[in-house]
């Protein structure tokens, strides 16, 4: 039981550099799409350095903090008997059901990431800010999960992210409108 404990503080520390990971490759998106309107040569200088962080940020910190925290989860839920008593829990069901979706938001992450690596632009910098949201609806909703530890209260978590991104959302748009206001000035 005791190298249980290792497991999970491993899992953890990687757990928050993936979503660190992900959090900064959105930003970095949003970077690289203002920096494909910039006049030359500062729209190449831009590119060509966040082009560079972000395949750092990418295959040095967020991919194998994904692999990392994923081995030691699986290691916790099918190798301990905490884990495998887990496994018969709803709330558990819940949680890797959310983990599933952060498997889907880091692929898309992925797909983008290769995009902008190759120049190919196809999402606006406003798309980029609502989805840099996604990463943070599914750790809400974990974090709730775990702690918690309840498939049926986690409803009224979610009906808090649901409120919360409403919230994100209004300041959004906010944000946007002050943006524009101080670009026309």
């Amino acid at each position: 039981m005791e190298y249980y404990n290792y497991l999970k503080s491993l899992h953890l520390i990687f757990v928050i550099t993936w979503f660190a990971g992900l959090f900064y490759i959105v930003r970095l998106f949003v970077y690289q799409i203002e920096a494909a309107d910039k006049p030359s040569p500062e729209k190449e200088i831009l590119q060509k350095q966040f082009k560079i962080m972000s395949y750092r940020l990418w295959y040095i910190i967020t991919w194998p903090s994904a692999v990392l925290a994923s081995f030691f989860a699986f290691w916790m839920l099918l190798f301990t008997s905490t884990g495998n008593a887990w496994l018969q829990m709803p709330w558990m069901h819940v949680k890797l059901g959310f983990v599933f979706v952060l498997y889907l938001y880091h692929l898309k992450c992925h797909q983008i990431f290769k995009q902008l690596q190759n120049d190919e632009v196809n999402y606006s910098t406003n798309f980029m800010r609502l989805w840099n949201e996604g990463a943070t609806i599914i750790l809400f909703a974990v974090v709730f999960l775990v702690v918690l530890k309840n498939a049926v209260n986690w409803i009224y978590g979610v009906i808090g992210i649901v409120l919360f991104s409403v919230l994100i959302m209004l300041g959004f748009k906010f944000y946007k409108r002050i943006r524009e206001k101080n670009s026309r000035q």
